[in-house]
């Protein structure tokens, strides 16, 4: 019998989070309530985490992501667009991936991928210039705050001079979360940025294959960055170098952008080649990650402005909706199943899902555990670090 249980968060939406199956009780019918902050404890190691973001823009479709297959009501709201069963890849009894996420199935049987389901925040907006900024402040949605969340982060503590610079920013001249004070970059492609990064040379060759197309080519910069490390130098417009020599030591963030998730029309095979992007380029990602000894240092984790409304549209795509499941992964992830199921019984007035996780208990899980840093003070708020990481 598969082992399942239930504990009790005492977040901002006060959601119920299912405990990860190795955690949980022998009865998959009986809830165990435990208190999360007992769950996972593992001592921050400062800016020597790396923490690489993955921005999914545009709002990815989370039902045809991480798939409630098992709950019928699944297939009556989506008749064209839902994924069929057999062609699904099955996670447990009711929950499966979307196919064309199978290259994440070996980082999924080694338990070093994490999935959070139903992540968003109250009162949600649907815009995705408004609702991304919520995401990139960590504000409340009735909040408008300047800096980002990750340059709150740094202003408290900052990231030591030995390292080039805090966060590079690649494929986006949006600086998200690293907005309006940290020591960042924006490298939107290899002849287009804004300031300048210059890589060691030649520029460091790495064994590691990347897919083609934008994302890859993303990728394969950031492990670049990453490889030529210790002799990076960073020059942001206008100014002096922020550092001279690194000392082996990098950034201590990298944002990347996968873009095209806003799928209003013909959803299934565009969302199958964004979920086919962004699982090769994970894949890439760890390999490139282990052969420069970074990967259990490393914490890679999803975000998004929104997810998507559970019925389909008019056009076999869908709008703008509310929470989404986002995964996270590492050397040193709890990889499992956690946060709240899709419930689509208990969609709202408006055909949405309700919010079970709210997101700025990931960016505790970075700030706490992750890098040891009072994350209650950045985020304004106290909410608790989800049980995503072992010691």
């Amino acid at each position: 019998m598969k082992r399942r249980s239930f504990l009790s968060m005492s977040a901002a939406a006060g959601a119920l989070l299912c405990l990860p199956r190795a955690l949980a009780a022998e009865d998959a019918n009986a809830a165990h309530w435990r208190d999360a902050s007992k769950a996972s404890v593992v001592p921050g190691r400062g800016y020597d985490n790396l923490l690489i973001l993955i921005e999914l823009k545009g709002g990815n479709d989370g039902l045809n992501t991480v798939i409630p297959f098992a709950d019928p009501a699944y297939y009556a709201l989506r008749k064209n667009i839902g994924i069929k069963r057999e062609q699904m890849i099955h996670l447990d009894e009711r929950t499966a991936l979307h196919p064309a996420l199978q290259p994440l199935m070996p980082l999924w049987r080694s338990r070093q991928l994490a999935i959070v389901q139903g992540v968003g925040y109250a009162q949600p907006n649907l815009s995705h210039f408004r609702s991304i900024e919520i995401w990139d402040t960590a504000s409340r949605s009735d909040q408008y705050l300047r800096d980002g969340w990750l340059t709150r982060a740094f202003a408290m503590k900052p990231v030591p001079f030995d390292f080039a610079a805090d966060g590079v920013v690649i494929g986006s001249a949006e600086m998200g979360p690293l907005a309006n004070g940290a020591r960042a970059i924006a490298l939107v492609n290899r002849t287009q940025f804004v300031g300048t990064l210059r890589l060691a040379t030649p520029v460091p060759e790495l064994k590691t294959a990347f897919p083609d197309g934008a994302f890859g080519n993303s990728i394969k910069t950031a492990m670049q960055v990453l490889a030529a490390s210790d002799t990076l130098k960073i020059t942001a417009a206008g100014r002096a170098p922020m550092e001279q020599s690194s000392s082996g030591r990098g950034v201590a963030v990298i944002r990347l952008t996968l873009n095209g998730f806003d799928t209003h029309q013909n959803q299934r095979g565009q969302h199958a080649a964004l979920l086919q992007h962004f699982a090769q380029g994970m894949v890439a990602m760890q390999a490139a990650l282990v052969e420069l000894g970074r990967w259990n240092d490393t914490l890679v984790m999803t975000y998004a402005e929104f997810g998507r409304r559970p019925r389909e549209n008019e056009s076999n795509g869908t709008d703008h909706g509310t929470v989404a499941p986002h995964f996270v992964t590492g050397g040193r992830v709890r990889g499992d199943l956690y946060g709240v199921p899709p419930m689509l019984a208990r969609l709202d007035g408006n055909g949405n899902l309700p919010v079970g996780v709210d997101f700025r208990q990931i960016y505790a899980t970075v700030l706490g555990p992750w890098w040891g840093l009072d994350a209650s003070t950045i985020l304004q708020q106290r909410f608790e670090p989800l049980p995503l990481l072992r010691a």
